[in-house]
């Protein structure tokens, strides 16, 4: 089943059935990844520490690093590598990334020193004005239009694609689409805002930010992290299953961007940019 799950003896008890009974049980994997980050000369030092679901370590670390504004595009990153750890072999859990020349070092400080866990991508900044990071790409101008009927049906297309989620039921998923319904790139992770820096991870690769014209899709909430998140890729639709919270909805309607929620069956609650949604 490879890194992504893994299997543990667990106790099943059916108040209806025989009794307990022993079996093994197909859980989510979750393991620390370090992010180094630095220059050609000189120390690398580690930047974040945050716990995933192992797969696409490098996208994860391109993604969070375009996110939290210390780079800005593939021309910003010379190059990134799973290396050893401190003591260990190579266990793909360590990323080595090395910033091009011109880039300025990530912020010395405890402002800039990251630990985030699964269920919280902000957990470890240090302030509020260090959690805001301004996008360079002006959402507010993508003349994009999402027809409703496409928007229902992207949560299905969604869950259709998790295959890890099938046997562990324990991950979340972001999903990237074209505005017509299209699945561009989905990735799942123990954590909202790993699956959302591993598909935008994936995008810088490729080239392809911004990326205007797009349409995020969550699995579960939509919190202040991953509207963030969205606005510093250039994508200004966002949708979630579930609820937004108050600073999602503010930090949509500052950048320009749609915000929608509780996007289940034939109904959505549109919180910001509603003119992009077309019935």
């Amino acid at each position: 089943m490879g890194r992504a799950s893994d299997r543990r003896q667990v106790t099943r008890i059916d108040l209806g059935g025989p009794g307990p009974i022993r079996r093994q049980d197909t859980l989510a994997a979750e393991e620390p990844l370090e992010i180094r980050v630095g220059h050609r000369r000189g120390p690398r030092p580690p930047l974040a520490v945050t716990m995933r679901t192992p797969g696409d370590e490098l996208d994860l670390a391109l993604g969070f690093l375009l996110t939290e504004g210390v780079v800005t595009g593939p021309g910003d990153v010379l190059t990134a590598q799973l290396c050893d750890g401190a003591d260990t072999a190579n266990s793909y859990n360590v990323v080595d990334v090395v910033l091009a020349d011109h880039v300025p070092p990530p912020a010395a400080g405890t402002e800039r020193n990251f630990y985030t866990t699964s269920s919280c991508g902000v957990c470890g900044k240090a302030s509020i004005d260090a959690i805001r990071t301004r996008s360079p790409h002006d959402v507010a101008a993508d003349p994009v239009a999402v027809d409703a009927h496409v928007l229902s049906a992207l949560p299905d297309r969604l869950r259709a694609a998790q295959r890890t989620f099938d046997r562990t039921g324990g991950l979340h998923a972001a999903g990237l689409f074209t505005a017509a319904g299209e699945l561009v790139a989905i990735r799942e992770d123990v954590g909202r805002h790993n699956a959302v820096d591993k598909v935008i991870g994936a995008q810088l690769q490729a080239g392809r930010l911004p990326l205007a014209g797009h349409v995020l899709l969550v699995s579960g909430r939509a919190s202040f992290e991953l509207t963030q998140k969205a606005w510093m890729a250039g994508i200004s639709v966002l949708a979630a299953v579930s609820a937004p919270s108050t600073l999602a909805v503010d930090l949509a309607a500052e950048a320009g961007m749609t915000l929608v929620g509780f996007l289940r069956g034939q109904t959505m609650n549109v919180y910001a940019g509603p003119q992009r949604i077309t019935a």
